[in-house]
């Protein structure tokens, strides 16, 4: 498994929530298992309990992204850290499902969880991932979406370290409101130049005679 696989973990419990809109599809066991994607092994030990555990590692996930997408470095790593002192794993070095034309295992770093419940392999997993992340790249490539009121994580993979939103979907509607607002704001200063001509008009007509 590559690294990205990992933390990305992270951002499929964050974006679960949409606070600024009121949404929020985590609301049952089924949607828990949903968040496991492939590993499915795991979430087969998820259990209603685990709706709530996982809410309230969503909202610690959460502020580790606003932490850095704020520029507060510092905040997101000790939060971060947080969650691997409290959500252990192991690294194990595996070959399962890789072969490569010889049959033989395509050895991968591999990150083993002893959780409690789903909710810590799911932890555990989600931070290890995001720590990966943040010190291969840095902290600046945690950001939250600036197309309001959308406000979901991303990781910026970007060669130049440009990205803003979380989707194309989020860039092109910022990019048409801030079009639009050029627009109406251009209308208003055209508007206003010409009441301001037509204001002067009488004044200097008066000063020919």
């Amino acid at each position: 498994m590559e690294l990205a696989y990992y933390s990305d973990y992270a951002v499929r419990l964050v974006n679960s929530e949409e606070p600024a809109r009121g949404k929020d599809s985590l609301t049952s066991v089924e949607a828990v298992r949903e968040l496991f994607g492939v590993n499915q092994s795991a979430a087969r030990r998820a259990t209603d309990a685990d709706v709530t555990r996982f809410r309230s590692v969503r909202a610690r996930l959460r502020a580790v992204f606003e932490a850095a997408d704020s520029g507060d470095e510092t905040l997101a790593v000790d939060l971060l850290n947080s969650l691997l002192l409290e959500f252990p794993v192991s690294p194990q070095i595996s070959g399962h499902d890789f072969r490569d034309d010889d049959g033989r295992p395509l050895w991968h770093m591999h990150l083993a969880d002893h959780p409690s419940n789903a909710t810590a392999g799911y932890a555990a997993i989600a931070a290890m991932g995001l720590a990966f992340h943040l010190t291969e790249y840095g902290v600046d490539r945690l950001g939250v979406c600036e197309a309001a009121p959308c406000r979901n994580a991303y990781l910026d993979t970007s060669t130049n370290r440009s990205r803003r939103y979380c989707s194309d979907r989020c860039a092109t509607r910022a990019n048409v409101a801030a079009y639009r607002a050029r627009k109406r704001l251009e209308a208003d200063r055209s508007e206003k130049t010409g009441r301001a001509a037509d204001s002067a008009q009488p004044s200097s007509a008066s000063g020919e005679r």
